[in-house]
């Protein structure tokens, strides 16, 4: 059995307008982040660094250290903010469990 409309009469047109909001999502901002060279870490703790906070290959790990000592500075990889900041203070907090001065730090993309 049909519903009549709440209003009561059946004398109404039927016709209701329905709009739909589009919600636009925007995409998170990327931040790059990168070790620094110094003089005292060593190539190999740079290596294992890489390794083991960007899951970077052993080919990868060496070819960033290479850029960093040459360059001064190497990207390790694009994250958005809580990531990178996260990579950023793990690394720094190894370093300096091994007492290392290796400086991880991270700049919007």
């Amino acid at each position: 059995m049909p519903r009549e409309p709440k209003d009561g009469g059946g004398g109404g047109s039927g016709t209701a307008v329905i709009t739909r909001t589009k919600t636009q999502t925007k995409k998170p901002h990327l931040y790059r982040v990168l070790l620094l060279n110094d003089d005292y870490t060593p190539m190999e703790f740079v290596i294992h660094v890489l390794e083991r906070f960007f899951n970077k290959t052993r080919d990868e790990a060496t070819q960033i250290m290479l850029h960093v000592h040459h360059n001064g500075v190497g990207e390790c990889g694009v994250f958005t903010y809580e990531v990178a900041e996260t990579k950023v203070t793990n690394v720094m907090d190894f370093a300096r469990k091994h007492q290392h001065p290796l400086q991880c730090v991270m700049e919007k993309n």
